[in-house]
């Protein structure tokens, strides 16, 4: 029997509780038959979420067959992997299975995608025990398969550039996206960035300097990370100090920055990024391990008048904007196959 129309947003696989959307739901139904608006993946990679990643990494002290059986456990019983500690999840990249006849995304049997929404609300199944994922990194091989609805986002993976390379790109593509998007609303703002090593970090200060910013203040918690911001010459500054310990960074930072974009994995930077931003300045949280409430909170208590911003992932263009980063940006490069080398892939890029 032919289904009718589903939801564009999914509310058509929410199991529990009624009348949720996906990705507030505790269960969806990740069938593989598809309503006429779906396009089912099959799986070949899932990316999961820097704070996602830390907090089972550290849960099972670094153990891959805990990890393993936990992320399992996860999607067998949810239907979709969203860690119920950080609430967060990660994205996939697969070949496109089949293509509902109502489908508005435009995709074709055949095709590699990256999904461009969080696997949160995505509906998945796994069916290979995760045996080839060793643990040690948040890209996970996997087979299965997931649902995209009619309102999802996916984009083609580029042909110049390898799949892991590019899913660890396309995964934090939202940040140099709103980055770019806040910094242009300031005259030659001083910006900082606190996570400034990591994938979406190292796109945030580019997309920064290419905005308009006069100033790039890199924040990272080690010595060996800072002389690889300092290396890759996406930084005017670089400051080491602890994101967790508020008095320290701001210390660090000095001259308050006019925009400030959150992108550590750990949870508790909230308030060195209030106390490093300026008067009527913008932070900008892009991390998942963010507690919203103590940052409106701690905002409140030092009377800082700030706009906060969620960086939600989704700004028109994005994908191509992160890509064109990356072959650019020689210092993206550098730092992305500085955070890729455990995957021992060939990270260069074609121009």
């Amino acid at each position: 029997m032919r289904r009718v129309a589903g939801s564009p947003i999914g509310l058509h696989r929410v199991v529990d509780p009624a009348g949720s959307l996906p990705q507030a739901a505790w269960r969806l139904d990740p069938s593989p038959e598809l309503w006429p608006d779906e396009v089912r993946i099959r799986v070949e990679r899932l990316n999961l979420d820097a704070a996602s990643f830390r907090q089972l990494s550290d849960k099972h002290g670094g153990d891959p067959a805990a990890a393993r059986a936990e992320v399992l456990e996860i999607v067998r019983t949810r239907g979709k992997m969203h860690n119920p500690v950080t609430g967060s999840g990660g994205m996939l990249v697969g070949v496109v299975d089949e293509v509902g006849p109502e489908s508005p995304l435009g995709l074709a049997v055949g095709q590699r995608v990256a999904t461009l929404v969080s696997l949160t609300l995505t509906p998945l199944a796994i069916t290979d025990g995760l045996g080839s994922w060793d643990g040690a990194g948040e890209q996970v091989p996997a087979a299965g398969h997931a649902i995209l609805f009619g309102r999802s986002i996916a984009a083609p993976i580029p042909a110049d550039l390898p799949m892991p390379l590019a899913l660890a790109v396309l995964d934090v593509c939202g940040a140099p996206a709103l980055t770019a998007r806040v910094v242009s609303r300031y005259p030659s703002p001083r910006v900082l960035v606190i996570g400034a090593g990591g994938k979406s970090g190292s796109l945030a200060m580019a997309a920064a300097r290419r905005a308009g910013a006069s100033a790039v203040v890199g924040a990272v918690p080690t010595q060996e990370e800072a002389a690889a911001v300092y290396a890759s010459g996406l930084a005017d500054e670089v400051v080491v100090a602890d994101a967790r310990d508020a008095v320290a960074i701001a210390a660090a930072v000095g001259r308050p920055a006019d925009v400030s974009v959150v992108c550590v994995d750990v949870a508790g930077a909230e308030g060195g990024a209030i106390l490093s931003t300026a008067p009527s300045g913008t932070v900008v949280f892009f991390s998942m391990a963010t507690s919203f409430s103590a940052a409106a909170l701690g905002a409140e208590g030092l009377a800082a008048d700030l706009t906060m911003v969620i960086g939600n992932g989704f700004v028109p263009g994005h994908a191509a904007q992160a890509l064109d980063l990356l072959r650019t940006e020689p210092g993206v490069q550098a730092l992305f196959s500085r955070r890729l080398q455990d995957l021992d892939l060939d990270s260069r890029v074609s121009s």
